[in-house]
């Protein structure tokens, strides 16, 4: 009886040994949060800075289209990639809608915000006509014009942009990482967005002196989220001795997720070097995938359910609930 006990607890004291270890919590203040992303994950961080604009400051969305561009259904897609999109006052009255019903924060809070976008001239992927759709989306919000950065000239393929990392600038390819050189110099898209977000940074560490740490992210994943079991966090030295902290969530993209692309993401977007010396803590929350969602996307189009653009939606409550843990040391 005792070796059948044994025998069968052993593939549970397994699968524990391996397990990540939970989010770790730090100080800081989760009313300076802000989100990025590539693709799916551009999409994703424009819904979450338009569904939680009341304590979200920012958002870079780089190769994204405007908020609930698909309107909830994958046949809705295709005209959110190639184009045309919806009109984005077509777009906006919903989201009005979905605010007067407390499903999202008041639109007025956009007002307060700041956006970067980014559209590749290569990129055939998402097309630029979708991305002046989102620039046009904020516009109409009550978002000032100089709160708004947008860069298309760059001859980028679909990809986040490095100055050195990944493929060559017009390419369009796995890891989605490419190095681009602008005005004679390599294109640092992370520095980019944070700074806009923030406003003047501290420079740029050469060599991240902080920690990619893996925790588990299985209490945040309800069942249909397709969310991986682990997810990952850049920790700067100054905010794990205790300095207060605030929270970037950088999302990958359709097929660049860890499972599918290792640490390529995480560990090369480009923005833990600018998180160590200006006190960010950087999240990299990870899909999986799922048959609703086979190649690991994030969810803008409404395969986690009909709340999937609002503060209730699967990823976007669990994304919101990391975020404010990482700064809820007390």
């Amino acid at each position: 009886m005792r070796l059948r006990f044994l025998l069968c607890l052993a593939p549970l004291m397994a699968s524990m040994a391996w397990a990540a270890d939970p989010l770790p919590a730090f100080h800081g203040d989760a009313r300076q949060s802000s989100v990025s992303g590539l693709s799916s994950g551009a999409f994703m961080a424009l819904q979450y800075q338009v569904a939680f604009s009341g304590s979200v400051v920012g958002a870079g969305v780089v190769a994204g289209g405007p908020y609930y561009c698909a309107q909830g259904t994958l046949a809705g897609t295709p005209a959110c990639m190639s184009g045309p999109p919806p009109k984005a006052a077509q777009l906006l009255a919903s989201a009005g809608q979905f605010a007067a019903a407390g499903r999202i924060d008041p639109l007025g809070e956009l007002a307060k915000r700041r956006v970067y976008l980014f559209s590749g001239s290569q990129d055939n992927t998402v097309k630029t006509l979708v991305v002046d759709a989102a620039a046009e989306f904020f516009r109409l919000a009550g978002m000032p014009a100089a709160q708004i950065a947008y860069e298309r000239r760059l001859p980028a393929g679909h990809a986040q942009i490095t100055p050195s990392y990944g493929n060559d600038c017009g390419a369009t390819a796995s890891p989605y990482l490419n190095h681009c050189q602008w005005q004679g110099k390599g294109y640092d898209q992370a520095g980019l967005i944070l700074q806009h977000i923030y406003g003047a940074l501290r420079p740029k560490a050469p060599t991240p002196a902080g920690r990619i740490v893996a925790f588990d992210q299985r209490p945040y994943a309800a069942s249909g989220s397709s969310l991986a079991d682990e997810g990952h966090v850049y920790v700067p030295r100054a905010c794990a001795d205790g300095e207060a902290c605030r929270v970037h969530i950088a999302l990958h993209g359709c097929q660049q997720y860890a499972g599918k692309v290792g640490d390529a993401f995480y560990a090369n977007a480009g923005y833990n070097g600018w998180a160590d010396g200006n006190h960010i803590l950087v999240l990299y929350p990870q899909t999986t995938t799922s048959a609703q969602n086979p190649q690991g996307c994030w969810d803008w189009f409404g395969y986690t359910g009909a709340a999937y653009a609002w503060k209730s939606g699967l990823q976007m409550k669990a994304i919101k609930q990391m975020a404010d843990h990482l700064v809820s040391a007390r």
